[in-house]
């Protein structure tokens, strides 16, 4: 892997970026016009620099939340923040406390984790009940919630800020079969102090009443897409992304990213005569107050040409923030694991270190089946974190600003978000000419390997995965075959190129994807091949629904097997 023309990224010019991102440091990006008025800005800036652009204007359905409020019993008002997708409670909701403890780590890896006081939580102490429950609001959460009978969620968040969130489950615009699903109930965040307190009321039996003060409907958002043409096989695309309606005025999350963004807009085409494959660059509205409904769109609107023609997605999300000086949980499939090393190391000599992808961010196009990296960008050193006694974030470079009125302009770094810029480019440079797209399969078959085999393992005597294994190590031997090949140049650069296209299109959804292609899986933690991850479950699952569980794994083992066969008949 070599750069066609390294020399593009030194004309990177992080003084067009950072004038973006000082320009929304002074812009709230929630409220739908705001947003739109945050659309106009990044408009008005690809003129300047004449970089051609299309404006999409789709019908997004959003949950705007403005404020809320938790009334005690003694007349005390709480200060705290609704989530969007909670319910419209104007009026009030008055109910019986009761805390359920829940794991809250200050571990980034399990940002995104529900479990809870299984006793505490059993549908016999929640029914009725306003719940406090620590973390924040997420929707895996707020789902088990509603479900055993809750009639309001008070999450109760780590810091001294209570932060904005979404706590519905559903994953961008919803579907009309989607309509059961949005939350029916009030929720709110509240900051640790308030929690505390709340949690100690509950301990003697005492009420509260919650407030929230919520707007839902269809809105017209502003999408900018940016595509530079290539100078060879133009139908095919890279997809840079990123959104940029933000919480308040969002500067590490994510003005940062809208700026390299633009800045990558502006060097590529100036210098598009370079660059043989072509490049989309999109912003989306929507990510907080619809969960992802900008980006979601675009998958479900482009999905025919995506699937057809877009080599990979990259995600720019909170780039540029200070302190940021690791690649530590760098969102990254397996596949391009090796291309993301050799990129990183090569622009800032750091050796990043690579994760599976949450289900999370504008991770939109798991469905379709595309190569991705990077969601979140640089990050501060979990040293650091620690040292800071910060908790775990999901943006703004670990910054505990982040979903807060505190992430305005010292939370950027200048020459970080350069640094970011250039890494970014250097990805989508070497994508647009590298002769054999630099996506290895081989290293996706290594984690189904070991996905298997610990599956195997944990199911024990209750499930036989062993065709799955054998009908793996036939692909692998295939697979090592086919890469052979393209080194000893047997197969065509433009055909190899299309097998490993259409094997993401296959492998992708199989290890991301629980419903089929062209739909959306809930916003919740989705485990390796989501299919068979019950064979890590039978410990827990109680004797007379063992059988049950035994037909759902049949069902996943017939449904790996027949892609696993899919993906071999591609590369013979």
């Amino acid at each position: 892997m070599v750069f066609m023309d390294k020399s593009i990224l030194d004309n990177v010019d992080v003084n067009v970026a950072w004038d973006l991102v000082e320009k929304f440091s002074v812009m709230p990006r929630w409220k739908p016009e705001d947003v739109n008025k945050g659309a106009d800005l990044i408009i008005s800036k690809l003129k300047e620099y004449e970089v051609n652009h299309e404006v999409l204007t789709p019908s997004l359905y959003l949950s705007i939340p403005f404020n809320a409020s938790v009334k005690l019993e003694d007349g005390t008002i709480m200060h705290a923040k609704p989530p969007s997708y909670s319910i419209n409670c104007r009026e009030g909701l008055t109910a019986p406390l009761h805390y359920v403890p829940a794991h809250y780590s200050k571990d980034i890896d399990n940002l995104f984790d529900r479990s809870q006081d299984k006793e505490a939580s059993s549908p016999d102490k929640v029914r009725g009940k306003i719940i406090i429950s620590e973390g924040f609001s997420f929707p895996g959460k707020i789902q088990d919630f509603e479900q055993a009978g809750a009639v309001g969620v008070i999450a109760v968040n780590p810091g001294k800020d209570a932060h904005w969130g979404i706590c519905t489950s559903i994953w961008g615009i919803p579907e009309y079969d989607d309509l059961s699903k949005i939350p029916n109930i009030p929720v709110v965040a509240v900051n640790k102090q308030d929690g505390d307190k709340l949690i100690e009321l509950s301990k003697n039996n005492k009420s509260a009443t919650l407030f929230t003060k919520m707007e839902e409907d269809w809105y017209i958002q502003k999408i900018p897409v940016v595509t530079i043409k290539g100078t060879e096989d133009k139908e095919k695309y890279t997809l840079l992304h990123g959104h940029y309606d933000s919480w308040d005025v969002g500067v590490g999350d994510n003005a940062t990213g809208n700026a390299c963004m633009l800045e990558i807009a502006r060097l590529l085409t100036a210098h598009k005569s370079k660059l043989k494959r072509s490049v989309k660059i999109a912003w989306w509205p929507g990510h907080s107050t619809g969960r992802y409904a900008g980006s979601t769109w675009f998958a479900d609107t482009y999905a025919i040409d995506l699937d057809k023609n877009c080599i990979a997605q990259i995600d720019c999300d909170s780039p540029g923030c200070r302190w940021a000086d690791t690649f530590n949980h760098l969102s990254c499939m397996t596949e391009a694991e090796s291309f993301v090393h050799k990129i990183i190391k090569d622009i800032s000599n750091i050796t990043p270190v690579c994760e599976r992808p949450h289900r999370a961010g504008d991770y939109a196009f798991n469905n379709i089946g595309l190569s991705s990296f990077f969601m979140l960008s640089s990050t501060m050193s979990d040293e650091l974190r620690k040292e800071k006694n910060y908790y775990a974030v999901g943006g703004c470079g670990g910054n505990i600003a982040w979903h807060t009125e505190n992430d305005q302009m010292e939370i950027a770094d200048k020459n970080n978000l350069e640094r970011d810029i250039k890494i970014y480019a250097a990805s989508i440079i070497e994508l647009c000419n590298c002769n054999i797209l630099p996506f290895d399969w081989r290293n996706t078959v290594k984690e189904f390997n070991n996905t298997l085999n610990n599956y195997q393992k944990n199911s024990g005597e209750h499930f036989d995965l062993k065709i799955s294994i054998e009908k793996l190590n036939q692909f692998e031997k295939s697979l090592n075959d086919f890469y052979s090949n393209i080194d000893d140049h047997k197969i065509e650069p433009s055909n190899a190129n299309r097998i490993i296209m259409e094997l993401a299109r296959i492998l992708i959804p199989l290890n991301f994807a629980r419903n089929p292609r062209f739909t959306h899986d809930s916003a919740v933690p989705i485990p390796p091949l989501p299919t068979l991850s019950l064979c890590d479950e039978f410990n827990e699952i109680p004797s007379n629904l063992v059988g049950f569980a035994k037909n759902q794994l049949v069902r996943g083992q017939n449904r790996f097997i027949s892609a696993i066969d899919q993906a071999i008949q591609l590369v013979i």
